[in-house]
């Protein structure tokens, strides 16, 4: 049996929530009223979670947006700590959990591939030896030297999955990545997940599309109301959910 590579342990993942008070005067005025909004309230992400992923697993996070998914994903990230519970990770991991999250509008998509593969973890000389590669399936064309605040979302998609296309990851994180861009740089992008696969490095995918979580995935964890509803073989947790 293959080693477990992210592992959560009765994890609960909660935000501190303030109101606005408005200004001086109205907190002095309603001085009661406001000490009171300043009490902050709180919002349960995650409740009472646990699962185990191993080395090579294709698993979707499938849920109603707000489930808890990204959350998950930001923790297995580590851009995220638990409030409760333990998160154990262990491999490299390469996160796709935000379009042109560690992009810089006014630099070019080129000089972008090199902030964000150095910030993923390559050196300068790894990206640039593979740029060429990089920047050939992107498919930008003479965008490739424009400031991406000129790009459309799905040309920084475009840019975003590329980068990543081309890391050495063990565990690959992916957040709705594939619901940009044209038909066939989606099936690019699929080719490119299926390669992964078959070279066993862990994919964790969130995605509202039955067809690429099937083709994708061996297994599914149905989020709802902030807690694994089912956790299973896909089919059976996408007919639970609803999906086929």
């Amino acid at each position: 049996m293959k080693d477990v590579v992210v592992r959560f342990d009765h994890v609960y993942k909660t935000y501190h929530m303030y109101k606005h008070v408005g200004g001086l005067k109205h907190f002095l005025f309603n001085f009661p009223k406001s000490m009171r909004s300043l009490t902050p309230n709180t919002f349960e992400a995650l409740r009472d979670v646990c699962f185990d992923i191993r080395q090579g697993e294709s698993v979707a996070l499938i849920g109603k947006n707000g489930a808890g998914k990204s959350t998950v994903l930001g923790l297995i990230a580590g851009v995220l700590r638990p409030t409760k519970g333990g998160v154990a990770v262990s491999g490299r991991i390469a996160p796709l959990l935000e379009l042109g999250a560690g992009f810089h509008p006014d630099l070019t998509g080129e000089e972008n591939i090199l902030l964000n593969g150095v910030l993923l973890g390559l050196s300068r000389a790894e990206v640039t030896r593979k740029m060429d590669e990089i920047i050939a399936f992107t498919e930008l064309g003479d965008f490739i030297d424009q400031p991406i605040r000129v790009y459309s979302s799905g040309m920084v998609g475009r840019l975003a999955f590329s980068v990543v296309a081309h890391l050495d990851p063990d565990i690959l994180l992916i957040d709705e990545i594939l619901a940009v861009g044209d038909t066939d740089f989606q099936k690019k992008c699929i080719d490119k997940m299926m390669n992964f696969k078959e070279n066993g490095v862990t994919i964790v995918f969130v995605s509202h599309s039955a067809a690429d979580v099937a083709q994708i995935c061996d297994r599914a964890i149905w989020f709802d109301d902030h807690t694994i509803r089912m956790d299973g073989e896909v089919e059976a947790v996408l007919d639970g959910y609803g999906l086929l």
